[in-house]
């Protein structure tokens, strides 16, 4: 046979092959996966993120995603690709809801923006490569002046602008700059026509929009918070994360837990020789701290101690490579108005005065590092806490990373922390009384962060809460509270941490103290689903049955030990 003949052969068996095979389709994990892909591949084209043609594009892809997933057999799936279904087209749903709501606050700006549409499609023609005119690119960076003059003076006569509004237009003019000083980068020097014309008139816009942000910026005042959001838009948010309680059955459930605490913390004063005066013994324990240069070896011995413990009784899965992996950093002073303890992740990053602080304030950060403190944090954000985690979700169903909410990668901290103390990894008072704060810290942010958004409380009532309630130094309560209103977190985002820790410890106690499951078995499997909402954590483990508009159910509160 000669070769032509055999490799038509060849082509004819396997084409035979392929015809008698079911049909090569993707998995309902592949389909998210190539979605993500396409999220990054289509960000990196569209650069503006608050844009119409950002917005139209987005809106199209999540749409068509849509479209295909509802085009699936659910009955079909597999209980985890049924997790997956449920998770992705409510994922799907709301950033359609997000965009949609976007495109309002960038509408209702863009009086004050308008120079965006044009400086905008310089860079978007650019990006293709197409020939420039130059001419007409020097006309428009003159402009931005004249332009960045008629706006303010608009604004003069508007009504007072939301912190939304503001936070689009300094996004908006800062990816304008971006995209400005890229369009520089491309043809300069290599375009002699734009060298001539336009060099000078873009260093001339790009100062007038830094300039132009910064007094938008500064129209935020240092001592603003985000708008309470109302008991309406908590209902919906709480909907949203599978939580199925409203605002005030969550403060009734943080209370009770604050109420625990209260006895537990009375106990280990009580053997520090306080009494029931609790918060002289919390006094007390912030006195033992490291001097300065002395708090990374600290935390590092933490770390391995507690690696130690769980190891000794066999509660998760530690990889070796995860136990190497870690490392350290040190937060700024900058870092520490918002973050005055610890941060967490693939590494640690650890609060401690530096030189050029304040004597009060360095005061203030060495008792609120304590070694008692530390004990019950250290772990929270690496073994077995945020490090394990995201070591292992990189690893199995990485693709969920989609459905990540804070109530699974905050609650599973959290759930180790209380875990942690059942377990006897506190075995003097004194770092009973650190775990306990840390707790009663918690269940503070669930009361005084609700109370907030419910509109019954003002900032400064939130910190007085926090140093009076729960023993904070003024200065981290401050800190804390900033964080909570004037970063960038969710008005869910500091109650998710006990409400998730909760719902996992519930479901530890359905699964684990029931004897259906061992610790280890269920710590394992939990890392090995991804951070997805534990109500559907549960459906797998469980076995439950789905539907495809399955909403939240289970009230994790009432099976609580």
């Amino acid at each position: 046979m000669d070769r032509r003949c055999w490799l038509g052969f060849v082509c004819l068996f396997l084409t035979m092959r392929l015809a008698a095979s079911p049909a090569l389709t993707d998995t309902l994990p592949d389909m998210i996966a190539h979605y993500e892909s396409d999220i990054d591949d289509l960000s990196k084209v569209y650069i503006f993120p608050n844009s119409p043609e950002y917005y139209d594009r987005f809106r199209r892809l999540h749409k068509e995603a849509l479209a295909s997933l509802q085009a699936l057999s659910f009955d079909a799936l597999n209980t985890s690709d049924k997790v997956d279904y449920i998770l992705w087209q409510r994922t799907l749903r709301h950033s359609i809801m997000e965009i949609d709501q976007a495109g309002k606050v960038y509408d209702s700006v863009l009086f004050a923006m308008p120079y965006a549409q044009n400086l905008m499609d310089i860079q978007i023609k650019r990006r293709r490569g197409h020939t420039p005119d130059v001419q007409l690119i020097a006309r428009t960076l003159d402009s931005v002046g004249f332009e960045l003059r008629m706006a303010r003076a608009r604004l003069d006569k508007h009504t007072p602008l939301s912190r939304a509004q503001i936070k689009m237009i300094v996004d908006v003019t800062e990816s304008i700059r971006e995209g400005l000083k890229d369009v520089e980068t491309f043809y300069q020097g290599y375009d002699p026509g734009y060298t001539w014309w336009a060099k000078g008139p873009y260093h001339t816009a790009d100062s007038a929009l830094e300039a132009y942000a910064g007094y938008i910026s500064g129209l935020v005042k240092a001592t603003d918070a985000v708008n309470p959001i109302g008991e309406e838009k908590l209902k919906e948010l709480l909907n949203y994360e599978m939580v199925p309680y409203g605002p005030k059955d969550l403060v009734d459930i943080a209370n009770k837990q604050f109420a625990w605490c209260e006895v537990e913390m009375k106990k280990a004063s009580a053997a520090l020789g306080y009494g029931d005066n609790w918060k002289a013994a919390l006094e007390k324990i912030k006195e033992h701290h490291e001097l300065p240069g002395g708090q990374p070896q600290m935390v590092d011995n933490l770390a391995e101690e507690a690696i130690k413990f769980i190891e000794s009784k066999d509660l998760v899965t530690i990889p070796a490579t995860a136990k190497e992996a870690w490392r350290m950093f040190m937060l700024t002073p900058e870092e520490q108005r918002f973050a005055p303890f610890f941060l967490g992740g693939e590494s640690i990053l650890i609060g401690f005065p530096t030189n050029d602080m304040p004597d009060s304030i360095k005061v203030m950060s060495m008792r609120s590092n304590n070694y008692g403190f530390s004990h019950a944090t250290v772990f929270h954000e690496l073994i077995p806490g945020h490090n394990l985690q995201g070591f292992m979700n990189k690893r199995y169903k990485s693709y969920r990373w989609l459905f990540n909410t804070p109530f699974s990668v905050e609650g599973w901290a959290l759930y180790w922390e209380m875990l942690l103390y059942d377990k006897g990894f506190q075995a003097t008072p004194e770092e009973k009384i650190g775990a306990l704060f840390w707790r009663m810290h918690r269940c503070a942010r669930i009361i005084f962060s609700l109370n907030y958004h419910l509109g019954k409380w003002t900032p400064q009532q939130c910190v007085d809460f926090l140093v009076e309630k729960v023993g904070h130094e003024r200065f981290s309560a401050e800190s804390e509270v900033r964080r909570s209103f004037h970063g960038d977190y969710g008005p869910l985002y500091q109650l998710a941490y006990m409400m998730g820790g909760l719902q996992l410890r519930a479901l530890h106690h359905e699964m684990v103290d029931s004897g259906k499951m061992t610790d280890k078995a269920f710590h394992n499997a939990f890392l090995h689903e991804g951070v997805i909402p534990i109500e559907m954590f549960r459906a797998t483990i469980t076995g439950q049955q789905l539907k495809p508009d399955y909403g939240t159910q289970w009230r994790f509160a009432e099976m609580l030990p």
